[in-house]
């Protein structure tokens, strides 16, 4: 293989991003600055100096955005568990035309937020369109199906006829939420909507390189009739304001790495509250031998290559059969190959930039890492600062070994490892390997193998015949991972009710229960060990 072929650049744009969209005016950043929340009582300074992003594409510094302290954010709280009071009394019709407007309007206006995912995180328009196509999904999904998740659910009581029992959902109170950069509009919007349908307050960290699209969201949320106290953002870096957080939150939602996620779990157990945890993957995808060769390798390319390999659900790690392994390996440096890279507000480019300077050096390790120790470039292998100063070329490796960073570490770029394996057995073992367990993928014309084999991964989501997307935007099964991927899931059933607390309302009717007055204990006892048998021998529980 050449390893010094280029990837394709996307043609020249006059839409070139990096630089501030023309639209986005002082005044309109201003407005969205408003709303990271201030304590009112502060006196003097107290946060810390705005932050500034830069803008991937070209280093340009984005915008300053105001940065909270840990009391901003103990206000933050008190003021959405106020709001919160009237939110949930507020009929869960109204919430839900509250949702739904916000949905209408995203996609009305989505050229605006596309433009800021792209400007913040320098990922292709395409994987900034797929946010925007998930969260007006999750709206409209939430919005309508509240009522089936949330509703009271009537139960056997304890005496059939006489104990009448419903079990109903209650909010938690003020959730908290700490989102990511890599996908600031869903991972830290798409958990709101159903905290809100669920009768919550949120208080959301916005992440100090993405905290233009969360701020922007949230005016177009305040459009939509949100009331103003109930969704509170606050912004600065993790260990202030994060822990923060945590700290005021009656339930938190965290995105993020396994590291991170070990220390937000922690800290919320001392208080004994409730977390879902989103965390790392280094995600295997199966080739087995009768898979269609063209489909699995444009199907990988996609699955490890998507926003730039800066996915928690990207594969990382794929298992070909040894009979079609180099079939499938040219055919995958062809596709790769043909991707273009590009930095434009347009749909000319497949694949964007790196989101910082640490992204890149964190990808470089991996690579410079795997080089010495004799890894094989297929094709890739190189950055692209003729493009943009953190952009790198999609990579395919082979010769991997388990002494290298890249073979069980997370590396969360655009570089994929192939090895080669004999029986579906080893396949499952090797995908196994690792602490981790976030997705998967199986790739076979016998879909149903395919799924037997899934049962055997242990793996929060398992596609076949799909890289990740599959699952993921299966919005009504749940989405999480097992092992040091993380706790909880989001989306489904699941996704909604994990904001709620479950309350078991009984209503006893007729006789108390116990012995009636003037019967002996050992009476009543050995009547209802009677009715007990009675009920085992009629198959009644």
């Amino acid at each position: 293989m050449n390893t010094e072929q280029d990837q394709t650049e996307a043609p020249p744009s006059p839409a070139a991003a990096g630089p501030r969209p023309d639209w986005v005016t002082d005044e309109l950043l201003a407005r969205w600055c408003a709303w990271v929340h201030r304590d009112a009582t502060r006196k003097g300074p107290g946060a810390a100096e705005p932050t500034t992003a830069l803008a991937p594409h070209d280093l340009s510094p984005v915008a300053p955005v105001p940065a909270c302290a840990p009391d901003d954010v103990a206000s933050a709280a008190a003021t959405a568990r106020d709001a919160q009071q009237d939110w949930a009394r507020t009929p869960l019709k109204r919430r839900a035309e509250i949702v739904l407007t916000f949905g209408d309007l995203l996609l009305k206006r989505q050229d605006q937020v596309l433009d800021l995912i792209q400007w913040e995180t320098g990922k292709a328009r395409y994987h900034a369109w797929q946010e925007v196509a998930q969260v007006a999904t999750l709206a409209r999904h939430y919005a309508r199906r509240a009522g089936h998740y949330l509703g009271a659910r009537r139960v056997r009581g304890m005496i059939p006829g006489l104990t009448k029992v419903r079990e109903v959902r209650l909010p938690k109170g003020v959730v908290g939420i700490v989102s990511p950069w890599n996908y600031p509009l869903y991972l830290g919007v798409g958990d709101v909507l159903p905290a809100l349908l669920a009768g919550n307050a949120v208080v959301s960290k916005a992440d100090p390189q993405t905290a233009l699209t969360l701020l922007w969201t949230r005016s177009l949320f305040d459009e939509a009739g949100l009331p103003a106290g109930l969704w509170r953002i606050v912004s600065g870096d993790g260990p202030t304001v994060g822990t923060a957080v945590v700290d005021n939150a009656d339930y938190v939602c965290f995105t993020g790495s396994t590291a991170t996620g070990r220390t937000v779990a922690e800290r919320a157990a001392r208080r004994l509250v409730g977390a879902s945890l989103e965390l790392g993957g280094k995600n295997p995808l199966i080739v087995r031998a009768d898979a269609d060769i063209a489909a699995a390798a444009a199907g990988t390319a996609v699955a490890a290559f998507a926003n730039t390999g800066q996915m928690c659900i990207s594969i990382e790690r794929v298992y070909v059969h040894e009979r079609v392994y180099d079939a499938f390996r040219d055919e995958l440096v062809r596709v790769t190959e043909a991707l273009r890279l590009g930095r434009a507000y347009d749909y000319t480019a497949d694949l964007g930039s790196l989101v910082s300077p640490a992204q890149l050096a964190a990808v470089r390790a991996h690579l410079d890492d795997a080089l010495a120790k004799g890894a094989k470039v297929l094709t890739g292998g190189r950055a692209r600062p003729d493009i943009g100063p953190l952009f790198h070329e999609p990579t395919v490796l082979e010769g991997v070994t388990p002494d290298m960073a890249v073979c069980g570490e997370e590396t969360f770029g655009p570089v994929v490892s192939l090895y080669p394996y004999a029986t579906d057995e080893e396949a499952v073992r090797l995908a196994n390997q690792g602490s981790y367990g976030l997705s998967a993928s199986i790739w076979s014309a016998d879909t149903r193998a395919a799924a037997r084999m899934a049962a055997l991964i242990r793996s929060g989501s398992v596609n076949v015949n799909d890289g990740a997307a599959a699952a993921a935007g299966s919005i009504e099964a749940g989405m999480g991972g097992m092992g040091d991927s993380g706790l909880g899931r989001r989306h489904g059933a699941e996704g909604i009710l994990k904001y709620t607390e479950s309350q078991a309302v009984a209503v006893q009717r007729l006789m108390p229960l116990g012995p009636p007055p003037k019967q002996p204990v050992e009476t009543f006892v050995r009547r209802t060990n009677g009715q007990l048998a009675l009920l085992r021998r009629l198959g009644v529980r």
